[in-house]
């Protein structure tokens, strides 16, 4: 189990995180990306990818897919449905997970 912190961002400490983090914006208390592949094929095996890299963290993001697009939200349920660190974590290791 993660030992990253599951209590909420401030305000500040959101934007920070957001700054360093490509691709990712926040809205409705969530962080949220969209990717874009080449094919349903490749979308599918990014989110595989995400789900072991989410299981390793005891975390289980909303992911969507239509097609070629994966789109990502991260929040903590423990958290009151909150950005933590634990979200921003997880952002930085699918960044780290994608080809595109």
């Amino acid at each position: 189990m993660s030992t990253l912190s599951r209590a909420p961002l401030n305000e500040a400490a959101l934007e920070s995180a957001l700054a360093s983090l490509d691709g990712w914006s926040f809205d409705e208390d969530a962080i949220h990306r969209t990717f874009v592949f080449s094919s349903f094929r490749e979308a599918m095996s990014f989110l595989t990818r995400i789900a072991f890299e989410a299981e390793d963290m005891d975390h289980h993001p909303a992911l969507y897919n239509v097609y070629n697009r994966v789109r990502v939200s991260l929040n903590t349920h423990d958290a009151g449905n909150k950005v933590t660190e634990l979200d921003t974590e997880l952002a930085r290791r699918i960044n780290h997970l994608s080809w595109i």
